[in-house]
This record gives C-alpha cells, sequence and structure tokens, in this order.
C-alpha cells in the first residue's frame, strides 16, 4: 500500500495537494468530503461494500482552478506476500486544471499471494484535463477487485489507460460519467493474460448531456489457459442528443486453450446521437509468422513482433514516451518462449 508521497515545493505553493486519503480527510475535510463516496454505489456488490466498510490508506490527488501540473505525479503501490490492500483513490481537479497522473500497482514478488479490494473516484471540473495512466502487475497469486469511477463536467477532457498484466482473478468494475456538456473520455486498455488468469472487466460509457464523446478501445493478447471477459455499455440518457459513442475490443488468441468473452452493449434513450460498438477474436496468423521468418526473425521473435503490433495503436495513444516504452517492453516480455 501506499506509506508516504512527496510532492515539489512549487507546486505545494500553487496549492497542489498530493497525499495519503485517509491523512487528508481531517486536514482537508472541507475539500474532500463533498467528492469522497459522491460516486459509489454502497449495494452495487458484495466487494463495493467490503471496500466501502474497510477502507484505509490510498492517495489523494488535489489540483486547484486554471493550475497546471507540469510533471506526472506518480503514485506506486506495493503489496507484500499474504497482505490485503484496501486502498482508496480520490482525483479531484477544479476548474481548468491539467494534470498527469501515473498509477503502479505491483506485488514485491512474482508469486506473491494477497487480495486487493480498491476504488478510484475522479472528479473533473469544467474544462478541466486529466491524463490518468493504471498500469496493474499483482502477483500471480493475488485476488484483485476494484471499482472505478470518473465524473467530467463541462468540456472536461479524460484521458484513461490501463493496462492489466497481473493477478489470479481480477474484477473491475470501470464507469465515466459524461455529466456536462462537451466533455470528452478517451478509454484505452492493454490486457495480456497467462496461465490459468482470469480478469472480467465492465465498463459504462454514460452520457447524460448533450454534445459528449466518449471513445473507448480495450486489447487482449491471451495465452496458455487464461481468460478475458469485457462487458461494456455506452448508455445515453435522454436528452443527450448530438453524443458520439464508440467502444471496441479485440482479443488475440496465442493458444488453443485461451478463451476470451466480448459482450458489448448499446442503451440509447435520445435521439440524434452516433454510437457504435464492435469486437473481434482471433488467433496469430501464420502467414504473418512465415513472411517473418522468411526474413531472419526466429518464430519466437515473430510472435513478439506481431503481438507487439497488435498493440501498438493503444501505445501510440499515449504521450508520455517513457510511459509508452515500458508498456511496450513488458507486453514483450510477457510472450512466452515456444509459443
Amino acid at each position: 500500500m501506499v506509506a508516504e508521497s512527496f510532492l515539489e515545493e512549487s507546486m505545494q505553493a500553487a496549492g497542489v495537494i498530493f497525499g495519503i486519503l485517509d491523512e487528508c480527510v481531517g486536514t482537508y475535510q472541507d475539500l474532500v468530503k463533498p467528492h469522497l463516496w459522491s460516486q459509489f454505489d454502497f449495494e452495487r456488490d458484495r466487494f463495493c461494500s467490503l471496500h466501502a466498510a474497510t477502507w484505509c490508506g490510498g492517495q489523494l490527488v488535489y489540483v486547484p482552478r486554471n493550475t497546471f501540473v507540469e510533471r506526472p505525479l506518480l503514485i506506486q503501490s506495493s503489496l507484500g506476500d499474504g497482505f490485503t490492500d484496501l486502498g482508496h483513490t480520490l482525483i479531484i481537479l477544479e476548474d481548468g486544471a491539467e494534470a498527469t497522473v501515473l498509477y503502479e500497482s505491483s506485488s514485491d514478488a512474482q508469486n506473491d499471494h494477497g487480495f486487493h479490494c480498491g476504488g478510484l473516484e475522479i472528479v473533473l471540473g469544467h474544462g478541466a484535463k486529466l491524463r490518468y495512466v493504471n498500469f496493474q502487475n499483482w502477483g500471480r497469486n493475488v485476488w484483485h477487485f476494484a471499482h472505478h469511477q470518473a465524473s467530467l463536467s463541462n468540456d472536461a477532457k479524460l484521458q484513461w489507460t490501463i493496462a492489466a498484466l497481473g493477478s489470479r482473478f481480477a474484477q473491475v468494475s470501470q464507469q465515466v460519467d459524461l455529466n456536462g456538456e462537451g466533455s470528452e473520455s478517451q478509454v484505452n486498455g492493454v490486457l495480456f493474460t497467462q496461465d490459468r488468469q482470469h480478469l472480467t472487466y465492465n465498463t459504462l460509457q454514460r452520457h447524460r448531456k448533450p454534445h459528449g464523446r466518449s471513445d473507448f478501445l480495450y486489447k487482449a493478447a491471451l495465452q496458455d489457459s487464461s481468460r478475458t471477459v469485457w462487458r461494456g455499455m455506452i448508455k445515453v440518457d435522454p436528452g443527450a442528443f448530438k453524443t458520439d459513442g464508440y467502444q471496441r475490443n479485440d482479443n488475440l488468441l496465442l493458444s488453443s486453450t485461451a478463451r476470451a468473452d466480448s459482450i458489448p452493449g448499446l442503451e440509447i434513450e435520445a435521439d440524434d446521437v452516433r454510437c457504435t460498438h464492435g469486437s473481434t477474436s482471433g488467433k496469430v496468423d501464420e502467414e504473418l509468422i512465415f513472411y517473418a521468418q522468411s526474413r531472419g526473425f526466429s518464430r519466437n521473435e515473430a510472435v513478439r513482433l506481431i503481438v507487439s503490433g497488435f498493440f501498438q495503436q493503444i501505445l501510440d495513444r499515449i504521450t508520455l514516451p517513457s510511459v509508452r516504452d515500458a508498456m511496450g517492453h513488458a507486453i514483450a516480455q510477457k510472450v512466452r518462449l515456444g509459443n
């Protein structure tokens, strides 16, 4: 779990707050209270209720009105063998604020056991802009449950990128509420599974006001006997005309025993909207492997090259070179020899 925090003096002087959440609740009660738990339905499922009742630790990020945080804010969460993490993250950007937040979660060792039941709330004011990257690489025996929600006001912009590489079992709910007119969200997901991993992601793009735009792209590569499940929904409320919503999920099966289930959905209650979705699943094309081998690549190098190319569309959306390179390297290292 997060144990300490550090923020440059210039950012502190500008009113930016970056600290451990359960410590900040008392110090900044008037600021935190209106937003903490404002988006959570405690009765949604048992894990949401458990997190709400037992949370501790976590992080608070607060950026005042019209403040630009130039350097990325980095949050690192580590889980020891046999430990439990119940941390909650709250990110608040006031009107016109802009920031980049990187969240890395990992275990001390690859084979560690553990239990994570966490939550994330993102609140963006009018015209605020946030780039949020969540890199999840828990140990192979960690059980991972999380509820992630974002609320966007008028003309707010959110770029949200997740990379899910670790855990034995994961069940994550990810919801973006476009509550303001002209708000925009771009959600990107990279999933890579192996052994008997099972990752389930339930996503919702909810348009509540007119002229909102949401762009959603998840890509998953699966090897061994692993499995992914994605349930995605675009919901357009009455009166949210001129909505532009898109969602897509592509799956690359690297073994005959891997399984990917994609369940996209649309629920539209307004006229004059444009909402589309799509999903694909398939194996690595043997002709592509042969072509690469004919140019001197080994079979394993060819597969690595194809898998990296499969994810390139998402990697190209990441504006931070260091994050883009680290994510690409992690994906390439996951491709097992002999596949």
